[in-house]
């Protein structure tokens, strides 16, 4: 991680250490193992010993992670006002969940994890910004509707957007309402079998393709395309990790 990056992870690091926690020295140390990671998706077993042992540096990723640490980091880009809200676009993928990644105590269905015939998937439901940023993330298992991952997106206290975009999966009269409720204008194709058809602007939906771009970059870290995870915590800790790691990339160029 270069200096720029660490001089904004450093401030919430130790906002969130307790007394006697370890000196931010160890922590950039630890943290640079956390996105080694997460872009090559080892296994932590693999972490090179020039991070330090890889059972400290998960016990660590853990301790962040039940603090909250990721979401609050990516919660304080999205309100920083540097990259514009007032254009959210939510869509979801499945993601393929390694055969390993099942076995949490709690579990699989509440950890995340959806039956298939090919095995087990978990849907990443995000809502993106008009640049393709990440704003929220959400997860469920593989099978779930996007109409509840639209619910759970707003339950988690989603900032109000002015126009939301959003495809076809996501075209029902209670999604509408509550944007509207929420004081925007849901941009949504509507669905061939509606009795009364609703016209949208083509021009603004057509901008919905960066969300899916969104997608593909993070993609790019096996950690989020292969789900290796067995508590949804810890994947939803690296969903919002690489997640924020765009943002400082995006503001960098």
């Amino acid at each position: 991680m270069e200096d720029g990056e660490w001089a904004f992870f450093e401030p919430f690091l130790v906002g969130i250490r307790g007394r006697g926690g370890r000196p931010a020295s160890d922590h950039r140390l630890i943290l640079d193992g956390v996105f080694w990671i997460a872009r090559t998706g080892s296994a932590w077993r693999d972490l090179p010993e020039e991070f330090g042992k890889w059972s400290s540096v998960y016990r660590q990723f853990r301790r962040w992670t039940l603090a909250g640490l990721w979401e609050m980091v990516l919660e304080a880009l999205t309100e920083s006002g540097v990259s514009p809200g007032q254009v959210h676009m939510i869509d979801s993928t499945i993601i393929r969940a390694h055969h390993l990644a099942a076995g949490a105590k709690r579990g699989t269905q509440k950890e995340g994890f959806g039956r298939s015939k090919g095995g087990f998937t978990t849907k990443v439901h995000i809502v993106s910004n008009a640049h393709g940023l990440p704003v929220r993330a959400e997860i469920t298992g593989g099978e779930v509707s996007d109409y509840k991952g639209f619910d759970m997106l707003v339950d988690d206290d989603l900032p109000h957007a002015k126009v939301v975009l959003a495809d076809r999966g996501y075209d029902s009269d209670h999604i509408r309402n509550v944007i509207i409720s929420r004081g925007g204008t849901p941009v949504i194709m509507g669905k061939a079998n509606r009795k009364i058809p609703i016209l949208v602007d083509t021009i603004t939906y057509a901008l919905r393709n960066r969300v899916e771009r969104c997608f593909n970059k993070l993609k790019c870290s096996r950690r989020f395309a292969t789900r290796y995870d067995k508590t949804a915590a810890s994947y939803l800790g690296f969903t919002h990790i690489i997640a924020a790691r765009l943002w400082l990339k995006s503001l960098s160029t």
